[in-house]
């Protein structure tokens, strides 16, 4: 049940509009006639500009800076710095030109306190990740935990090296570094 071209004479299958060879329009087998309104984005605009989405991406605009602008201005409130206040009692002493003598010690005095030891070991993890030598840093009692695949890189010692001051200041005064193989 094909169909013949009336130009050129080629079989036509059934549901093609055009010729596949010639392109001349085949007698459509509906006499009736429909009508098919174009499709897509060949339909005209109307002429007015979408009011409603215009206002609704200027409402979430505006949502999205106040958000942000009221989020920090809340901790700003809630903690405002106080300036230290001088008493009477406490005499302000003129920093002196003279020789100042033997400086005290560094090592800190008994009862006072040491420094964080978290603080040295987040310097640490830092300084690692800076140098890409991807690893964990971990204090168990006076001891430092590094856990790293980069153990035997010849970056890894001096950066060690180099970190071992505040560590040592901390109160944490060995260090061991493992390499990870990788394996189960």
């Amino acid at each position: 049940m094909s169909a013949v071209c009336p130009s050129c004479g080629v079989a036509v299958t059934p549901g093609y509009v055009k010729c596949p060879k010639c392109q001349t329009p085949l007698p459509s087998s509906r006499r009736a006639g429909t009508l098919a309104t174009a499709g897509g984005t060949a339909l005209a605009s109307s002429g007015r500009p979408p009011v409603l989405a215009l206002v609704a991406g200027a409402a979430v605009a505006l949502v999205i800076v106040l958000f942000f602008a009221l989020r920090k201005g809340d901790d700003r409130e809630v903690a405002p710095t106080a300036a230290p206040a001088q008493t009477a009692e406490q005499p302000t002493v003129a920093p002196t030109t003279s020789d100042p003598g033997p400086l005290p010690d560094p090592t800190p005095a008994a009862g006072s306190a040491a420094p964080d030891p978290r603080f040295a070991i987040s310097a640490l993890d830092r300084a690692l990740k800076k140098e890409r030598l991807w690893g964990t840093v971990q204090a168990v009692g006076t001891r430092v935990d590094v856990r790293s695949g980069a153990c035997s890189d010849p970056g890894m010692a001096p950066l060690l090296d180099a970190n071992t001051g505040p560590l040592r200041d901390a109160g944490l005064t060995r260090l061991r570094c493992m390499e990870q193989s990788g394996a189960v």
